[in-house]
C-alpha cells in the first residue's frame, strides 16, 4: 500500500484531459481552473532559501550554500508527507497496469499533490544511472546536505519520509513481489533545480527493491512548457539539418552517403519528436 494521509479530498475543480506520450507515458493537461501554487509546491524565502510546503505544512526547509559554481543546499525535512497516491493494492500491481496512466489518474484526483494548470509528463524510464539509487540516495534523516555543481548538478534521490530499513515489516513483504516482478513503481517528481527527484510515493518499494538488488522501476512526473518555447529549438536544429544535408548532397552518390542521409533524417525526426516533451524548469512561488 502507498503512504498516505488519512484525508485524501479529490480536487474540486476541472478534471485534466491526457495525451499518448511518444515512446510511452501520458501527457496530463491540467486546465487553467487550477492556478497556482498547487497543494505541494516550493515557496521562495529569500534568495537563498526556500520551503516546500504541502498545504501549509513545510516538508523541507532549506538553504543554500557557497558562492562560484559550487553551492552547497543544507536541508531539514519535516515529518508529515502526505502521499499524493492513494493506496495500491497488490491485486493491481500482478494485473499489467499501465502505470504512468494509471498515476496520472489518481493526480488528477488527489488534493495533495503538485500537479496545477500547464502539461505533466509521466513516463517510466528505461532505467537510471546506477549511483542515482546508491550514493546519490539520500538516507540520512532529517538532515542532508547536496553539493550542486554548475553543468553537473546532483542527478539523486530525496525521500521525503525516513527512508526505510531493508527489514522493517512492510518492507520484507514488498521484498516477495519484488522477486515476482509485481512490485509497483515508486513516483518520483523531478525537479530542476535540484538536477534530482523527490520520491513522493513508494518509500517501502524503493527499499524492497534495493534490497532485493534491484533498481526500484519508478514513474516520472515532470512538468513540461506550456507554450511554444521548444519552436526556437526546433527551427535552429531544423536548420543545422538543412546545412548537414545540403553539404551531403553535394558529395558524389555512393552506399556510404546513402547511409549517412538516413541515419541524418533519423536522428532528426527523433530530436524533433522530443521537443514539445522537454521538461521545464520547476517554478518557486512567492
Amino acid at each position: 500500500m502507498s503512504e498516505r494521509h488519512p484525508l485524501h479530498d479529490p480536487l474540486p475543480r476541472g478534471r485534466a484531459t491526457r495525451e499518448p506520450l511518444p515512446g510511452g507515458g501520458v501527457v496530463l493537461v491540467v486546465p487553467d481552473g487550477r492556478p497556482g501554487p498547487p497543494p505541494l509546491h516550493f515557496k521562495r524565502v529569500t534568495d537563498r532559501q526556500w520551503v516546500l510546503l504541502q498545504g501549509e505544512l513545510p516538508l523541507i526547509q532549506a538553504r543554500l550554500e557557497g558562492e562560484g559554481c559550487c553551492h552547497d543546499l543544507r536541508l531539514r525535512r519535516l515529518s508529515g508527507a502526505c502521499s499524493p497516491l492513494p493506496p495500491l493494492f497488490s491485486a493491481a500491481s500482478r494485473a499489467g497496469t499501465d502505470w504512468p496512466h494509471h498515476y496520472a489518474l489518481r493526480l488528477d484526483e488527489t488534493g495533495h499533490g503538485p500537479l496545477y494548470r500547464g502539461r505533466w509528463r509521466l513516463r517510466s524510464p528505461a532505467a537510471f544511472a546506477p549511483y542515482i539509487w546508491s550514493d546519490d540516495l539520500v538516507r540520512d534523516w532529517p538532515d542532508a546536505s547536496l553539493e550542486l555543481l554548475c553543468g553537473g548538478g546532483w542527478q539523486g534521490v530525496l525521500p521525503l519520509r525516513p527512508f526505510p530499513a531493508p527489514d522493517a515489516p512492510r518492507v520484507k513483504a514488498y521484498r516477495k513481489q519484488a522477486r515476482e516482478g509485481s512490485l509497483a513503481p515508486v513516483l518520483l517528481w523531478w525537479v530542476s533545480f535540484l538536477d534530482g527527484w523527490l520520491l513522493l510515493d513508494g518509500h517501502d518499494r524503493a527499499a524492497a527493491a534495493l534490497a532485493e538488488g534491484m533498481q526500484p522501476s519508478c514513474v516520472e512526473l515532470a512538468r513540461l512548457p506550456d507554450d511554444d518555447r521548444w519552436q526556437a529549438t526546433a527551427d535552429e536544429v531544423t536548420e543545422a539539418h538543412e546545412e548537414h544535408m545540403a553539404r551531403l548532397a553535394a558529395r558524389p552518390a555512393s552506399p556510404e552517403t546513402a547511409r549517412q542521409r538516413q541515419a541524418l533524417e533519423r536522428g532528426y525526426a527523433e530530436a524533433i519528436s522530443t521537443l514539445p516533451y522537454e521538461a521545464d524548469g520547476t517554478p518557486v512561488f512567492d
